[in-house]
């Protein structure tokens, strides 16, 4: 009994699904960081020309105004003007790196709208709990990827830096358009060394994140008895397993169609498909029945397959209540439908005549 309750089973896609529903998903906040990270990068550097060209702008603007008079009016229009050059030039990138936040996050655990973790819990304010989770063994994992991640870019960038100062009593006597290429230079470097550290980063929490989470969601053998037990009673689960029955027999019928010998119908409401294979069967058997639009697709695919249709009316009821599919007709019809069978003989006979 004890075994069964241990957490030891993989989590069922139900589980995975009711957790989802509740807002809890495997994310990594590493992965999101360096998705942004590397559109804004990137964005910066496509938008450069844009923020230099507004910038440049700006510095026009403020060096027109030398020796004029500070007015109302013209503080006015200063601010007015600055607001829309930095808005024009922090916008954009800020909208790019905003939508960044949101694909990394989708890219992730796909796209999830849930209400759940905004509800109000009384848990959530419980001291006790709360106490606990701040000393959890989560918490001290997380402590220690944060400790890790910090150093090894502090050490990182602080041997990158070490090494680019050492070129500095050089680059003292460049011209300055070719000290900004240098500083250019560095900058990329260092920017490409930070971001393949971080994706390094994002790759290894991702593992962590994943493997934490589906260690969470394990479950007891007792546990997926309960699921099971509860998802066999389920009305929703049984309706949509007979409708998935329904239609898969329904498939199978309008396939047995074109085998017919014929088709007896109301005619307008019932139809009903009669197969009699003398050497195979003791009785002629019902293949295909219904009524309304299913009748309609049945006398359809007879057509489409010259299979004669039969009308009478007091004989398709009559099979219809009395047999399912795959039924042979009662003895008390037998003589009825031999007329029909022989009817639909002689008729072909006749035909090939």
């Amino acid at each position: 009994m004890a075994d069964d309750m241990e957490k030891t089973e993989e989590p069922t896609p139900k589980k995975i699904e009711d957790a989802r529903k509740e807002g809890n998903v495997p994310k990594s906040q590493d992965v999101s960081s360096f998705l942004t990270l590397l559109v804004a990068v990137g964005a910066t550097f496509a938008l450069l020309p844009l923020i230099r060209d507004h910038l440049y702008k700006l510095y026009i603007y403020y060096h027109s105004l030398m020796g004029k008079e500070l007015t109302k009016t013209l503080v006015f229009d200063i601010g007015f003007i600055s607001l829309k050059e930095l808005a024009i030039t922090i916008l954009p990138l800020a909208a790019i790196v905003a939508l960044s936040g949101i694909i990394a996050a989708v890219l992730q655990f796909g796209f999830i709208f849930t209400t759940k973790p905004l509800e109000p819990k009384l848990s959530k304010i419980d001291p006790i709990k709360g106490f606990g989770k701040l000393f959890s063994l989560k918490k001290l994992i997380e402590g220690i990827k944060i400790i890790a991640k910090v150093t090894i870019v502090f050490i990182v960038a602080f041997f990158f830096l070490i090494s680019f100062t050492k070129e500095l009593p050089q680059v003292i006597n460049f011209p300055l358009i070719a000290q900004l290429a240098w500083l250019k230079e560095k900058v990329i470097i260092l920017a490409s060394i930070m971001l393949i550290i971080f994706f390094v980063l994002a790759l290894v929490d991702l593992l962590i994140v994943r493997f934490q989470y589906f260690k969470d969601l394990k479950m007891s053998k007792q546990e997926i008895k309960d699921e099971h037990k509860q998802m066999d009673g389920d009305p929703h689960v049984k309706a949509r397993i007979k409708k998935i029955q329904m239609e898969m027999a329904q498939k199978r019928m309008m396939q047995d169609i074109p085998k017919a010998d014929v088709v007896i119908t109301n005619p307008t409401h019932y139809a009903i498909a009669i197969r009699y294979d003398k050497e195979k069967e003791n009785a002629p058997r019902v293949i295909a029945k219904g009524v309304d639009q299913i009748a309609l697709k049945i006398r359809e695919i007879a057509r489409e397959n010259l299979i004669q249709i039969v009308e009478n009316p007091p004989l398709a009821r009559e099979l219809y209540k009395a047999c399912e599919i795959n039924d042979e007709i009662p003895q008390t019809l037998y003589k009825a439908v031999a007329e029909v069978l022989a009817f639909i003989y002689q008729s072909k006979k006749g035909g090939t005549g």
